[in-house]
């Protein structure tokens, strides 16, 4: 079951057998027997992926729930109350790589026998079916056969560095900003236009000029630091910027409407131990990660 669960998860039979310290063949033979052993065929193989069958997709769920009570009995056992096994945690590269890191080194050092395994994306993950058991969500989700908590608010902030405002002026006014070069992350403001709320919770709209974007949030971060224009990032990422005046903020009365961010898992019950106290560090820290707008 261990090895099944494994080869599901990563999607390959030699990244299973990586993962495991095993050679592929023996990954390949264990399959084989389990099938065997099952009456039924689990995976369809090609030369490039594997596919799971309804029945595999079934085995799948049972086997974690199996593994699951297992790894508790174990703990039982030893008399140790540590989390052990594998946790995978998927999350958006902004919150992967700013603010997970010093929390999964909490969680190493309360619960040193449980593995990490963390993989970031910045699309919709369905626990259910992508086999993780935690996946960090911004926005609005999608719907799947997973539970939603939510764990805070990401905002995000309309910046430019000192150096571009000396040279081309800091804009006053929403209007003000068609002026300027306005880099996004691809896929943001493909319409030319961003919200932005005023004091009194009404939204206007900015028309924008799109200059450079970027799929991801890092090269974006350096093109404004170097002048290249105004751009929005989230806050967390920009935060020491904005602290030691690398970054500023520009129209500060106005604010740009930020994300909720959920933990989604399995909607299993009882929920595993190693979830429920992975999921209440998460929403101890990430519900003070990421501070309103000031």
């Amino acid at each position: 079951m261990r090895v099944y669960v494994r080869v599901v998860e990563r999607g390959s039979m030699s990244a299973a057998a990586r993962d495991l310290g095993m050679g592929q063949p023996a990954v390949s033979e264990r399959i084989d027997r389990l099938e065997q052993y099952l009456g039924a065929r689990l995976l369809l193989r090609n030369t490039r992926k594997l596919f799971v069958t309804d029945v595999g997709a079934a085995f799948y769920e049972r086997s974690k729930q199996v593994l699951e009570s297992a790894d508790d009995a174990l703990t039982v056992m030893d008399g140790d109350q540590s989390l052990r096994g594998t946790l995978r945690i998927a999350a958006p590269h902004g919150v992967g790589e700013v603010i997970l890191p010093s929390i999964l080194l909490q969680m190493r050092k309360r619960h040193p026998l449980l593995k990490i395994e963390l993989i970031l994306n910045d699309r919709i993950v369905d626990p259910v079916t992508e086999g993780v058991d935690i996946s960090l969500r911004l926005g609005d989700l999608s719907e799947g056969s997973f539970i939603a908590r939510k764990l805070g608010h990401v905002g995000r902030v309309l910046v430019a560095s000192p150096d571009y405002l000396d040279k081309h002026g800091t804009p006053t006014e929403p209007n003000d900003l068609a002026d300027h070069p306005f880099l996004p992350v691809s896929g943001l403001f493909n319409n030319g236009q961003i919200p932005l709320i005023d004091p009194n919770e009404q939204t206007e709209l900015a028309t924008v000029d799109i200059t450079v974007s970027t799929s991801h949030w890092r090269p974006l971060h350096r093109l404004l630091l170097d002048g290249a224009g105004i751009g929005i990032l989230q806050e967390p990422v920009c935060a020491e910027d904005r602290a030691n005046g690398n970054l500023i903020r520009l129209l500060p009365k106005f604010t740009v409407p930020g994300f909720d961010l959920h933990a989604l898992y399995p909607a299993v019950r009882p929920i595993p131990p190693r979830i429920r106290v992975v999921l209440s560090l998460l929403e101890e820290q990430l519900g003070t990660a990421s501070p309103p707008e000031s």
